[in-house]
């Protein structure tokens, strides 16, 4: 189920007793708190302030409207692009800078905006202080970065990640919205959103006697690294052999399996971290269908081994889409055979973005024209 939006917006004098009522409003799977109890105001402003839980339950008092943002989470930077709100970005960071495809297609101005941060986890307090931000996105895998960052800062900083559920990619997109005065442009992605995942879940008709294939994901540079949980995966009719692992790695959905492991699952279809351009991917389709450890895999013995998007540092919400009719046209080739994936593609992008063929152009980058063709197959 996916939640709406709803926020109370208190000024700074409305202050809520400790032995009140504490009212929490759900912002798709993010939890706003228009006034925790307890919580003393450190501003004098009159300005509405919210209080909202970020993706590592910590509760971060902001302003209800943001001007300045400063966004060291690529996720919630694309989703801010997409509401149209990319002139509010005061900042960079070092991945977006030198690892996305995507931001060089969707805001041609990233370059333009100064750099924060150097390296993963390495965040520059001083220039956060002098850019002045109104609010911080972090990345949520350091769980003291956060912290530290408000501590010498004086800014509100919040961890977001969808973590691979659209619930959460949902709220965050409500939680922009709200916070940019742009819940229109937000409602209307929303909609989207949903009618085209819910088109492919019409297709999903099982009468037919067919089953969910038993699916292998393989992710951030390594046979043995995977998701426990990958929503788009799921949504296309598939079957994620780890779900359920532990997390390896705080604050995200990582986890670390032995081969052993691997060839016990014994999976229909494995997929492979294609977010890269070709010369960037640490592991191919020829790497894993050439490696003895895995010649057994019944995926690998009939070549059902593939490239799909998978995270970019976290998700884009229109690539997220895209995969989703990929992947439902790989795993149910009689059903979705003949989709025209790029055409799909380029309007998913055009409703985000406003651009013309920004699939095709980003394909071109990521050379996925061959194996998206191959899904049909």
């Amino acid at each position: 189920m996916f939640l709406g939006i709803k926020i109370n917006r208190l000024n700074s004098g409305q202050t809520a007793g400790r032995r009140g009522g504490l009212v929490l409003v759900m912002l798709g799977g993010l939890l706003a708190v228009p006034e925790a109890a307890g919580l003393e105001r450190t501003t004098n402003s009159s300005a509405p302030l919210l209080v909202i839980e970020d993706s590592l339950m910590r509760r971060v008092e902001v302003p209800s409207r943001a001007r300045r943002i400063l966004s060291l989470q690529p996720e919630m930077t694309r989703i801010l692009i997409a509401l149209g709100a990319g002139e509010r970005l005061v900042g960079s960071e070092y991945y977006m800078r030198r690892h996305d495809p995507l931001i060089r297609i969707t805001f041609p101005g990233e370059p333009r905006l100064p750099l924060v941060s150097a390296g993963p986890f390495s965040v520059n307090a001083e220039m956060i202080l002098r850019l002045n931000p109104d609010i911080i996105f972090m990345p949520p895998e350091d769980l003291s970065l956060s912290d530290s960052v408000q501590e010498k800062t004086g800014k509100p900083a919040a961890a977001f990640s969808s973590m691979g559920r659209f619930e959460k990619l949902i709220g965050e997109i409500e939680l922009a919205g709200a916070l940019t005065g742009s819940e229109e442009r937000a409602a209307e992605l929303v909609s989207f959103f949903k009618q085209t995942l819910g088109r492919v879940s019409d297709g999903m008709d099982r009468s037919d006697g067919w089953s969910r294939p038993r699916v292998y994901l393989s992710m951030w540079g390594a046979v043995n690294r995977t998701p426990v949980f990958y929503e788009p995966l799921i949504a296309a009719g598939g079957l994620n052999v780890s779900d359920g692992l532990r997390f390896s790695l705080q604050g995200s959905v990582q986890a670390v399996i032995n081969i052993e492991k691997l060839l016990e699952w014994n999976p229909d279809i494995i997929l492979l971290h294609g977010n890269f351009p070709p010369r960037e991917r640490s592991v191919t389709v020829e790497d894993v269908l050439s490696d003895p450890r895995l010649r057994s895999l019944d995926a690998v013995r009939e070549r059902r081994v593939h490239y799909t998007f998978g995270f970019s540092n976290w998700w884009d919400p229109a690539e997220v889409l895209v995969e989703v009719l990929y992947l439902a046209r790989l795993f149910r080739p009689e059903r979705f055979s003949g989709m025209d994936l790029e055409a799909e593609g380029n309007a998913i992008f055009k409703k985000f973005y406003g651009l013309e063929n920004g699939f095709t152009v980003l394909s071109g980058i990521l050379g996925c024209h061959e194996w998206a063709e191959r899904s049909k197959r």
